[in-house]
């Protein structure tokens, strides 16, 4: 025991952690792209604000369509290399519900 460690915080001899490398690789996956997805969802708000509020050309329009479904297409892409659906990656937040809003149709 040291000073800096309660009695009732010292470590106990025999026991480990056990951690098996695929779930925490899982784990960390869903964590990461959950704040790419919300950063993404973000930004397509954005766009279509820009858009509503016409401050963007016809061109600049069909690009953000563009990168948007692409950046849509990637992420379904990651979700299924790491064996994730997006329910994974939309944490309960309690109270406040859901972090991914998902209001828009399958």
């Amino acid at each position: 025991m040291t000073a800096d460690r309660p009695a009732d915080r010292a470590p106990r001899p025999g026991r480990r952690i056990e951690v098996d490398e695929e779930s925490v690789r899982k784990s960390l996956a869903g964590l990461v792209l959950t704040i790419v997805e919300l950063l993404r969802q973000l930004m397509e708000r954005q766009a279509l604000r820009r858009v509503d509020q016409g401050g963007i050309s016809d061109e600049q329009i069909e690009k953000l369509g563009l990168t948007l479904m692409a950046l849509e297409r990637n992420m379904a892409e990651l979700r299924e290399h790491f064996g994730l659906t997006e329910d994974d990656l939309n944490l309960d937040l309690g109270p406040l519900g859901p972090l991914l809003p998902r209001d828009r149709a399958p």
